[in-house]
C-alpha cells in the first residue's frame, strides 16, 4: 500500500482543512479497531504491550521535532493543556512580561491573558508594523519580558516564523522560549535543536493526521523543573506502579504532566498516523504540501478580484493558503464559505477571508476541482 492508499475519503469531497481537523489514514482506523476489539475480547490483558507502544510514541514525537530525548515529551490532551501548564507553572512577579503575536489563536492568547490578576502584563507584536516579524517579537522584548509564546505557523494568514532566530534572541537574553507547533508539525520540518525552545506542543488532530484530545508536549529539563505542578495522580510520580509506596515525589521525566490514567486508544492512533508521515519522510511532506501552496496561489491568483493574503515570500509560506475577494464583506465571505461547503469544498472562513490547506496526500486533481467549483461560486455570489 502507497502512502497515498492510506486515505479512503468521499470520492465527491474535496477536503482543503487540514489546518483544522484532519482525516485520519487508514492505519489509523486501523489501530483504533485493533484496540476496540482488544478491549471487547481481552480486557486489559494486552496492557503491558499498550505501555511499550507509549514508549514508542515518545520515541517518534521525540523524533518528530528532533529531541534528544524522548523522555522529555509527555503526552498530553491538547495545546491549550499544555500552554496553561506552562503558564500556570511558572512563578510570576508583578509587571512580568509576556511577548506574543498579534495573529495568535485563542489558545496562544488567552492562557497569557489569564495571569492579569497576578500583575502578568501580555505585550501583543504587531507582526506587520516591522521589516520582518521576528523583528516585531524581539522589539516587543523588554528587560521585564519572562517569556515568549508564539505559533510556529499563524492559523490565519499561513506565515511561517524563523523560529531559531527568536530562539537565539530568547537565549541571549535569558527568556523562556514557548512554541505552538500545531500548524506545522507534520505538514513542515521542525529542529529543536536550531529552534531553542524550552517547551513545544501540538495537537494531533490537525496537520498529525491522528485523533483529538491526544497531544505531544515537549520541555527542557531546565524549564520543565521550573514549573509547578497542579495535577497530581499515581501515573505522574517517579516509582511508577509502586502502589504501596507512602512516599513519592514528581517523575523526573516529562511523565510529571501526566497525572493519571493515559488516552490509550488516542496514543494508538497518534502513533499509527505519526508512523506514515515519518515513513513518507518529513522532508518529502512538506516538499509536497509547499507545492500545493504554490499551485494554488498561481491558480487563484489569476481570478480576478481575489487577494492572497498569505505570504508571497517562499520562505515565509505554509500549508495555508488565505485568500480574500476585493469588495465583498464578511458576510459575503461567509455566504461564499457555505457555499463552498454544500459543494463539499471542505475549507474554513480564518481571518476574514477562505483558508485552504491541503496535505501531502491531496491529488492535484481535487486542487483543479476546488478552483472550478470556486469560480462557479463566484459568478452566482
Amino acid at each position: 500500500m502507497t502512502p497515498i492508499d492510506e486515505f479512503s475519503l468521499d470520492p465527491e469531497l474535496i477536503y482543503l482543512n487540514h489546518a483544522a481537523v484532519a482525516p485520519w489514514p487508514k492505519r489509523a482506523a486501523e489501530a483504533a479497531k485493533r484496540f476496540a476489539e482488544e478491549n471487547v475480547f481481552s480486557g486489559a490483558t494486552f496492557a503491558a504491550r499498550w505501555l511499550e507502544e507509549e514508549q514508542c510514541l515518545r520515541q517518534l514525537c521525540a523524533k518528530l521535532i528532533n529531541a534528544a530525548d524522548p523522555d522529555d515529551i509527555a503526552i498530553v490532551k491538547n495545546t491549550s493543556e499544555a500552554l496553561s501548564m506552562v503558564a500556570h507553572g511558572l512563578t510570576w512577579e508583578e509587571g512580568d512580561e509576556v511577548v506574543i503575536s498579534d495573529q495568535e489563536f485563542p489558545s496562544n492568547r488567552i492562557v497569557w491573558e489569564a495571569l492579569a490578576p497576578q500583575g502578568v502584563r501580555v505585550i501583543e507584536a504587531p507582526l506587520s508594523a516591522f521589516d520582518t516579524p521576528e523583528e516585531a517579537i524581539i522589539n516587543a522584548c523588554s528587560s521585564r519580558t519572562k517569556l515568549i509564546s508564539i505559533s510556529s505557523v499563524q492559523y490565519a494568514t499561513g506565515l511561517r516564523m524563523d523560529l531559531p532566530l527568536i530562539g537565539k534572541h530568547a537565549k541571549e537574553q535569558g527568556i523562556l522560549y514557548c512554541v505552538d507547533a500545531i500548524q506545522s508539525l507534520g505538514a513542515l520540518t521542525f529542529d529543536l535543536q536550531t529552534t531553542q525552545a524550552d517547551f513545544v506542543m501540538a495537537d494531533a488532530h490537525k496537520w498529525l493526521l491522528g485523533p483529538e484530545g491526544t497531544a505531544l508536549f515537549y520541555s527542557s529539563p531546565q524549564a520543565r523543573n521550573r514549573l509547578r505542578l497542579h495535577e497530581f495522580g499515581w501515573h505522574m510520580v517517579e516509582t511508577l506502579g509502586d502502589y504501596d509506596r507512602k512516599e513519592w515525589e514528581p517523575a523526573h521525566t516529562a511523565r510529571r504532566f501526566e497525572c493519571g490514567s493515559p488516552n490509550t486508544m488516542g496514543e494508538q492512533i497518534f502513533k499509527a498516523s505519526l508512523e506514515l508521515l515519518l515513513e513518507v519522510g518529513l522532508a518529502s511532506v512538506e516538499a509536497q504540501i509547499l507545492s500545493h501552496h504554490r499551485y494554488l496561489r498561481s491558480s487563484l491568483s489569476q481570478i480576478p478580484g481575489i487577494e492572497i493574503l498569505s505570504p508571497e515570500q517562499e520562505d515565509r509560506q505554509s500549508g495555508i493558503l488565505l485568500i480574500r475577494l476585493s469588495g465583498l464583506d464578511d458576510t459575503g465571505h461567509k455566504r461564499l464559505h457555505k457555499m463552498l461547503l454544500d459543494q463539499k469544498v471542505m475549507c474554513a472562513y480564518r481571518g476574514k477571508g477562505l483558508r485552504f490547506s491541503p496535505h501531502f496526500y491531496t491529488p492535484q486533481s481535487k486542487l483543479d476541482s476546488a478552483i472550478h467549483i470556486l469560480r462557479n461560486c463566484l459568478n452566482q455570489l
